[in-house]
C-alpha cells in the first residue's frame, strides 16, 4: 500500500480501500466512485504501480489490503500509518509521514515535468475557480495519462541508476 502511495500519491484512505471493483486491469484506470472530497476520481495507473498491483492477490472479498483483524474489510488508514511509525522507529525510513508521502509525489512528478495542473487533477485537489467548479466537466484522462507516464518514466530512470549503482 505504501509503494501506490509513493507511485500515485493518492490519499491514504483511497488506497488503504482499494477494491478489485475500482481497478480496471485492461485500461490500468483506478476509480473511486467517493472521494474525500464527495467527488469521484479516476487515475490511470502508471506502469510501476500497474505491475505491483497485477503482483497483489486479493482476498476473497477484493480487497487489495484487507483487515487482519476482519478480512472483510480493509485496512484502516491508521494501520498504514502505525506501519509508518514502526519502520521510522527501526530506522528503515526516515521521519516521514504518509501525508508526507502524497507532498514528494506532488514535488517530484513537478521535477518529472507534470504540469500543476495535472499534478492537482491527478491527486484530485478541488479547483476553486468558476470555470473548474461550474462549467468544466472534462475528465482530463489523456492529460493524466501522459502526466503519469511522464512521471513513470523518470521513477523508472532514478530506480535504473539506483540499481546501477548497487551493482557497481
Amino acid at each position: 500500500a505504501v509503494r501506490l502511495l509513493m507511485l500515485t500519491g493518492q490519499r491514504v484512505e483511497e488506497i488503504a480501500r482499494l477494491h478489485v471493483s475500482q481497478w480496471d486491469d485492461a485500461e490500468q484506470i483506478i476509480d473511486w466512485s467517493k472521494t474525500k472530497n464527495g467527488k469521484p476520481h479516476a487515475i490511470p495507473a502508471p506502469g510501476l504501480a500497474a505491475e505491483l498491483i497485477r503482483s497483489i492477490r486479493p482476498n476473497r472479498h477484493g480487497w487489495f489490503f484487507p483487515s487482519a483483524t476482519d478480512p472483510s474489510k480493509p485496512v484502516s488508514a491508521g494501520t498504514l500509518y502505525s506501519f509508518m511509525w514502526r519502520q521510522r522507529e527501526r530506522g528503515v525510513i526516515p521521519v516521514v509521514t504518509n501525508r508526507d508521502l502524497r507532498r514528494t509525489w506532488k514535488t517530484l512528478a513537478g521535477k518529472a515535468g507534470v504540469s500543476k495542473e495535472i499534478r492537482d487533477r491527478i491527486q484530485n485537489h478541488t479547483l476553486q475557480d468558476v470555470s473548474s467548479k461550474s462549467y468544466d466537466r472534462w475528465n482530463y484522462m489523456p492529460e493524466k495519462r501522459a502526466g503519469m507516464r511522464k512521471w513513470n518514466t523518470w521513477v523508472s530512470r532514478l530506480l535504473a541508476r539506483k540499481a546501477g549503482k548497487a551493482a557497481a
